[in-house]
């Protein structure tokens, strides 16, 4: 199967809100730009990549959690993250039952996060090729 293809056999094995809302946050992912790739990591985790890991995201026992990799180096107007604040990279956003998706900060959230990667790109030494022997 594809990582997509994983993906959604995830979700339709979420039969309760969990399956809607990793649903949910996926097309809002997905719909923030058409370059975003979908992965299947860590023996069973959607990752969102593009020019480097976006998100990971991961149903629990009573939440959803979407881990942005560099969050701690992007802006939150709208103060999304409420989890990982102790760190100095990750930070996440833990959706629980009730919680609506604010489906135009999580693309702005995801746009800021694609932006940070370029930009490491471009700040990456380029490595030398090794001398031929």
């Amino acid at each position: 199967m594809s990582p997509s293809q994983q993906i959604d056999a995830l979700i339709a094995g979420l039969t309760d809100w969990r399956g809607t809302t990793l649903a949910g946050v996926r097309k809002a992912i997905l719909d923030a730009d058409d370059g975003i790739v979908e992965e299947w990591k860590w023996m069973g985790s959607p990752v969102w990549s593009l020019d480097g890991i976006i998100a990971v995201g991961n149903a629990h026992k009573d939440k959803v959690k979407l881990t942005f990799s560099h969050g701690a180096s992007l802006p939150d107007p709208q103060g999304l993250f409420n989890n990982g604040f102790g760190g100095k990279v990750w930070r996440a956003i833990d959706l629980f039952e009730d919680d609506k998706i604010n489906e135009e900060g999580l693309k702005d959230l995801v746009r800021a996060a694609i932006a940070h990667n370029r930009a490491k790109r471009k700040k990456a030494p380029a490595r030398r090729a090794k001398p031929a022997e």
